[in-house]
Parts: C-alpha cells; sequence; structure tokens
C-alpha cells in the first residue's frame, strides 16, 4: 500500500463504448486526476483518455474531490474504489471533551473488508486516533496521478 496526498478533481467523460453484444451504446465514466485547477484537470483527463478511446468524447464535469489523499494498492484484484470517512479523535484541553474531526480517504480494494484492512495498514503506522465512521463503494473507474515531465520531454 502506499498513499499519496494532493489535490484531486472527479471527472466525468461521456463517449461512445462499443458493449460485449457489439453494439455502441454511449456511457459516462468517472476518473479521479491530480490536478491543481480545472483546466489542468480537463488537460490531464483528455490526455489519459485519448489512446482508449476512438471518435468524439467530452468531459462532462469536473469536481474538485473531498479527499485529499488516496490509498492505492499494486494487489491486481483491487479493481474497485471506496471512499472511507474517518474520524479523527482528539481530547479538547479546555472542556477536556472528546473532538472527532472527519477526513475522507479514497482507498483501492477488492471489497469493503479489504478497504478497511488498507485503511489499518496505512493508519496503523501514525500516532492518530481514528474510527472509520463509514465506507462506500463508488463509481469510479481509474485515477491518473501527475507525472513529472523530464528534461528531455520538455
Amino acid at each position: 500500500m502506499r498513499s499519496r496526498t494532493s489535490t484531486w478533481f472527479e471527472t466525468k467523460v461521456k463517449y461512445d463504448k462499443t458493449v460485449d453484444d457489439g453494439s455502441v451504446k454511449p456511457i459516462i465514466e468517472q476518473y479521479v486526476v491530480d490536478a491543481f485547477t480545472f483546466s489542468e484537470a480537463e488537460e490531464t483527463i483528455i490526455k489519459e483518455m485519448k489512446p482508449y478511446i476512438s471518435g468524439q468524447f467530452d468531459v462532462k464535469a469536473i469536481a474538485p474531490t473531498s479527499y485529499g489523499e488516496i490509498f492505492f494498492s499494486d494487489a491486481p484484484a483491487d479493481d474497485r474504489w471506496y471512499k472511507a470517512k474517518l474520524q479523527f479523535i482528539t481530547i479538547d484541553e479546555k472542556s477536556g471533551k472528546e473532538k472527532r474531526v472527519n477526513s475522507y480517504k479514497l482507498v483501492q480494494a477488492a471489497s469493503i473488508n479489504g478497504a478497511i484492512k488498507h485503511i489499518e495498514e496505512v493508519m496503523g503506522g501514525t500516532m492518530i486516533d481514528f474510527v472509520i465512521a463509514s465506507i462506500n463503494e463508488t463509481k469510479i473507474m481509474d485515477v491518473f496521478e501527475h507525472k513529472v515531465k523530464t528534461e528531455s520531454q520538455l
């Protein structure tokens, strides 16, 4: 497992896809891209999707995400994305009461149980007390990370 903190945008792309029966149907798929601005997110999703789509496609939506960190898995079976709501537990020094701060993460896993395992694996190495408040499977197809250009690519 590895985790990456960044500015992430959810994008929706509409294109014509050939389905199992050979017919062509318009579909909308959701992807996440690493970008600093809406313009960069649009440029990135177009560049990433172009090799896989023949014909016309449109970027239908771009929105900043509520999560800033993504947990990536290298296991081939981990082909789904789960949005997890974690609550970090602290004690208010003045009142002595427990305080919970929500934090959202995107987790790559094969199942909800796998997502829980991955969260515990990554967060277990921290000193932060937390609880997993919720985990939901998303419709995200893939996540595209920012690629740093080398001098030869400039």
